[in-house]
């Protein structure tokens, strides 16, 4: 899908209410903003306090969703309060990304041609990036006995 942003435009993460730039942002962006406010909270918050760091260009209904949805995906907690939620981020940018992954990668029938495709279109270094990190997984864990 094309960009609506004209070349050299200065792109803000957070479209600012009533900006005319402003544009429609799909459910990953939304989730992945969401998340960020949540880290950045003091503790466990409400949804209105999550929607007022949004700009407030979100419906409240709006963030309630990708509450609801970030929760399902055990990106984030809720604990009860009175007759609503508190809620706070369990998961960082990276891990939604990764359970985005994982998401995709179990919805396929062919796991092995999806992993080898995946690997072969790596850049170099996150080549051996993953090398690396599939190595150090699969390494014993350090003796804690004496």
């Amino acid at each position: 899908m094309a960009e609506d942003t004209a070349e050299g435009a200065e792109d803000t993460s957070i479209p600012v209410a009533g900006d005319p730039r402003a544009r429609r942002r799909g459910q990953g962006e939304l989730e992945a903003q969401v998340l960020a406010v949540l880290q950045r909270a003091p503790g466990p918050v409400s949804a209105g306090w999550v929607q007022e760091r949004l700009d407030g260009d979100l419906a409240y209904t709006t963030v309630m969703t990708i509450l609801s949805r970030l929760h399902a995906k055990d990106a984030v907690t809720r604990t009860r309060s009175g007759r609503s939620y508190l809620w706070q981020a369990s998961s960082d940018a990276a891990g939604l990304a990764a359970l985005r992954m994982r998401r995709v990668l179990d919805g396929e029938p062919d796991r092995d041609a999806v992993l080898a495709s995946f690997v072969t279109a790596l850049l170099p270094h996150d080549e051996e990036l993953l090398r690396t990190l599939l190595d150090s997984a699969g390494a014993p864990a350090p003796d804690r006995e004496g």
